[in-house]
Formats: structure tokens, sequence, C-alpha cells
């Protein structure tokens, strides 16, 4: 059971208040506003756009090859290589994706012609296979691949496609022209193709427009973009997809055709959760995530994508989860933390849902669950280790909160300076002063608190840390990306002069068997707690031994028997 009104989102909606009442009076406010449409108009990728296509040895050996095969035969076949590769080299881009679309044969066929020219030239044939029609993968027809020149190749013929009303499966495919091919395609830009008999590319489209669309960066359909949307409205994912991949502009019919309610009704019906949240993901993992969001966000696609788990309570949280990925993807970039593309997607997906953190819904025997967990699992259709990876990292990011506290404080420069101290003679004179009697305590708290914690989020404590960043960005006006950066790689260092920035991986001084041994147990909680407290101490005094940490414990077990 689904229900709209709990205690999270009772406080969302708080929250959403007040943010929508900066927004309305005051529109100029950094901490409210996304960037308006001009700004949000971005600079083309700064790449020559070429004429021609230029191969490399290797695709010369390869197209040498399909074209000694078609002579042998005398098959009378057009081979040319379609889709993706062709804009990518001619946007001076490296592809191995190569699709061949063939104008009289089966890919099958094709293949079965290699292997009897291979045979007949007395090398080795190569396997064959045939990946068949699997419309959920967004293959409507089967595909032949086999190796040409050590190189995956896919094989396919042209054709023509047509639909029915409720559904993205064509219902009829037949053989087509180049030019049918290239009109049923998503987009202009990818609907080119190379003629390797030729040697040319080619543009079947009416005017040339996909080359003219790639040169001027413009996301475009081949056919009339309501229409196309309509019989596959996966394409209105993809044309976001692709707008913030090469930091192209959406063409305004498009723009107007993806924004209107039937088309995001048949993106509802038509496409899969799982086909989906894939499009999300290469979003997220694309050159400008944000461009991707913020472009959901304008054509109303944001709510049928991230669909929560019931209706919220008040409207315009879809705007404010794109300015808090906005903040975040800034603050990433400033303190320039490269992360992992698992851990790229769990931060991103913790950043744009950060707004919803405390908003549950109930599931199964009235047990309250997270609803961003709810958007992740089942409005996406993610792992389940990218749903838990949010939880954990918002759970992370509140805790973050205490670190700035800390370096902000005078006791930072005396707790780095006796972290870093080098010899035994530096760290008497330092453990002399005034300062160090105070800041010790505060000292060894802090390092357990930081060590704890990472011990738990491990490799995502940057990215942690990072989300952290956007605690306050509600309540403060002057919130600003720049400073924000700044307090992230103060912590970072102090993190990595304290020496905890891999404290998960530090091996306990005391393990369970010699705690069980030291204290006679035979093991369960008693255990589990004498080990916690021996890592809290080991935290605590980093240069200390097993012996000192062994009878500091005996002391604490002790007073517990008392």
């Amino acid at each position: 059971m689904l229900v709209a009104a709990t205690p999270g989102s009772f406080a969302l909606s708080r929250l959403l208040a007040a943010r929508l009442h900066c927004a309305r009076f005051a529109p100029r406010c950094s901490m409210c506003a996304l960037p308006d449409a001009a700004a949000r108009k971005r600079k083309r990728m700064d790449v020559e756009i070429r004429d021609t296509v230029k191969l490399s040895a290797e695709e010369e050996k390869i197209f040498d090859r399909l074209l000694a095969v078609e002579r042998h035969f005398g098959l009378g076949t057009q081979l040319r290589v379609a889709g993706g590769w062709v804009r990518d080299k001619l946007l001076g881009k490296d592809c191995y994706d190569i699709d061949i679309a063939l104008d009289n044969m089966l890919g099958r066929d094709f293949c079965e012609k290699v292997n009897e020219y291979l045979k007949s030239i007395g090398e080795e044939t190569k396997s064959v296979g045939v990946i068949l029609s699997n419309p959920d993968q967004s293959k409507h027809l089967e595909t032949a691949r086999m190796k040409i020149e050590d190189v995956w190749v896919d094989f396919v013929n042209l054709r023509a496609e047509t639909y029915a009303d409720d559904s993205r499966i064509p219902s009829t495919m037949e053989f087509g022209t180049p030019k049918q091919d290239a009109e049923r395609r998503d987009l202009t830009i990818n609907s080119l193709f190379y003629n390797i008999n030729t040697g040319h590319v080619e543009d079947h489209t009416d005017r040339g427009k996909c080359l003219r669309d790639l040169k001027v960066g413009v996301i475009a359909t081949p056919l009339e973009p309501h229409v196309t949307f309509l019989d596959d409205p996966l394409r209105v994912l993809r044309s976001v997809r692709f707008a913030s991949r090469f930091g192209f502009e959406l063409e305004d019919d498009l723009r107007a055709a993806a924004s209107t309610g039937e088309v995001r009704d048949a993106l509802e019906r038509k496409i899969s959760r799982e086909r989906i949240g894939h499009e999300v993901e290469l979003m997220l993992l694309g050159n400008d995530p944000t461009q991707a969001m913020e472009l959901l966000l304008d054509l109303k696609l944001f709510r049928s994508v991230f669909t929560p788990p019931a209706p919220l309570l008040v409207d315009g949280w879809e705007r404010l989860c794109v300015q808090h990925i906005h903040a975040a993807w800034d603050v990433l970039q400033l303190v320039n933390v490269k992360l992992t593309a698992e851990h790229k997607l769990k931060f991103l997906l913790a950043a744009l849902l950060f707004p919803l953190q405390d908003s549950t819904y109930e599931g199964k025997k009235r047990k309250k669950f997270p609803s961003t967990s709810f958007i992740i699992r089942e409005s996406l259709k993610l792992k389940n280790a990218d749903a838990d990876g949010v939880v954990d990292l918002h759970r992370s990011a509140r805790k973050f909160d205490r670190l700035e506290d800390v370096l902000l404080s005078d006791a930072a420069e005396v707790i780095t300076a006796h972290a870093a101290a080098n010899t035994r003679e530096e760290v008497q004179r330092l453990e002399a002063g005034d300062a160090f009697a105070w800041v010790c305590s505060s000292c060894a708290e802090d390092r357990i608190f930081v060590g704890l914690e990472l011990m738990e989020i491990k490799e995502l404590w940057r990215a942690a840390l990072v989300l952290s960043s956007l605690n306050d960005l509600l309540e403060n006006q002057a919130w600003d990306a720049q400073e924000k950066a700044k307090v992230c790689t103060s912590v970072m260092d102090f993190i990595s002069k304290q020496g905890l920035d891999e404290s998960w991986n530090t091996k306990p001084l005391l393990d369970g068997k010699e705690i069980m041994a030291e204290f006679q147990l035979k093991g369960g909680p008693a255990v589990k707690h004498l080990k916690d407290l021996s890592i809290q101490w080991q935290l605590a005094h980093p240069t200390g031994t097993a012996g000192e940490c062994r009878e500091w414990l005996k002391l604490e077990h002790a007073k517990g028997n008392k």
C-alpha cells in the first residue's frame, strides 16, 4: 500500500514551501535559481565536424575484407556502416561499434558468405552469432555478429517499420531503402551512412538534414517528432541523452512534441521501467548529467521518469531535485574528485534525490521504506545496491557536517600539526603546548567519529563529503559552490593527514579470536562489544600497540563487570 501523507513527506512539503517562497519573492537568489533558458544553452563540443570519414588502418582492413567477399560472389550488395559509428567519425572520435546495413540480404546470409570466402582462400572460418529480435533491448530485427580481422562486426538488413498504437514494437518490418531505414531511426545525427563501396558519407533525409544538424549541434528527428515519439517514446529520452552527451540543443519542434501530454502518456504506457532506467543511467554517466536532468524538467518528463511511490503534497519537488544535482555537480567539479562509474551513478542519484531523503512510504505490513529506494528500485529498475548506496550516502552526508565545525575551529591547526609530526621531538614539543591539552580529547573523538564513518561508507566517503555540502542549501541564502568546495578540500586534506582515508582497510590490533582467548569468552555480543571498543581505541591512538590496546581493554572490561 502506498500512502501520500507520511512524516517524511510532510517534512519535504515544508522544505519545498520554503524554497518555492524564496523563488517567488527573490528570483535572483543563487541558491534557488536554475539557469534560465539562455544560460542553459551549452557551448557545443569544441571539435571539428568533418565532411569525410578518415579510416584507421584496422578499419581499412575490415572494409577491404567485406568488399572482397561482395566481389568474389558477385552479390551486388551495397555495404553501409550505419548510425553512431558515422556520427562519431565525423566528430573526430574513435568508435569501435561497427554496424553494417545490407540492402539486399539478411545479416546471417552475408556472414555465411564471409565464411565461404575464408574457406576458399585457406583461412579459418569464424563463428557466427545471431541475436534474435528483442524489443525490450531495442533490438527490433535479428542481428548477425562475427569477427572480421579480430573485430566484432554486426550485420543487419536495411528495413522499413510500422508501429501499433499501443506498443513500441514494430507491427511490420520488411526490407527497406536507405531512405526508409534512415527515416525510421531515432535522431538525424544517428541516421547517416558510410557507403563502404563508394567511400562516401550518405545523408538520405530530405535536404541533407542529418549532416546539417550534426554541424550546427541540433538534436532532431528524421520525420515529424510527434509521430516519431508516439511510435517509440523511448526516443524522447534518447534525445535528452544525446543532447547532454554532446552539448547539443533540442530542435524547437522536437521540444514542443516531447512536452505534450500525449507523448508523456505514451512513455509511461509503452516503455518498460528497465529501459527508462537504462537511459537515465547513461544520462547520469554522460558528459553533462545536469543538462540531462534540466531537460527532463523542461520537457515535463521528470515525474514520469522519477515516479515517486505516492503523490507528494506540494508541487515543485522536481525542480528542487534538479537544483540539488546541479549544486552537487558544481562542487564535485571544483574539488576534482574522480569517481568510478559505479560511484558516480550513486553520487548523482543521491544528489538528485537529496530533497527526498526524509520522505517515506508504507510497504508490506505497513513497514516504512525510503521513497528514494522506491524510485531507484521500482521507477528505474536499477540495482538494489544503487538504492542502498543512496541511502548510505544520505546518512553519511548528514554526519559529515560535524567535521566542518572541527576544521573551522582553532583546534584544527594543532590537530593537523600533531598528525603530521615526523619525529618524537616534534610530538613532545606539540604535546607540551597549552593548546594541545584541550585539543587532544577532541582530536580522539573526531578520529573515532571519522574512522567509524569511513569504515561504514568505505570508498564512497569522498562522494558523501561532497554531498554534505548540500545540507544547508535550503536554509543558507549565501550558499556558494566555491566556498563549499574549499571546505570539502580541507576536510579531505585533514582526513588524509590523519591517516584515515583508508581506515576500512586497517588491520585490527586485536581480532575476535584474541579477544575471546584473553577474556575467556565463547562469542556473542560481549565479544562484538569488546572488538568495537578496541577499534575505537585504535582509531584514537594511531601509534598505539596491541599490548597497550589489550591493557586498556582489560580496564574497560573490569569497569563493566563491577
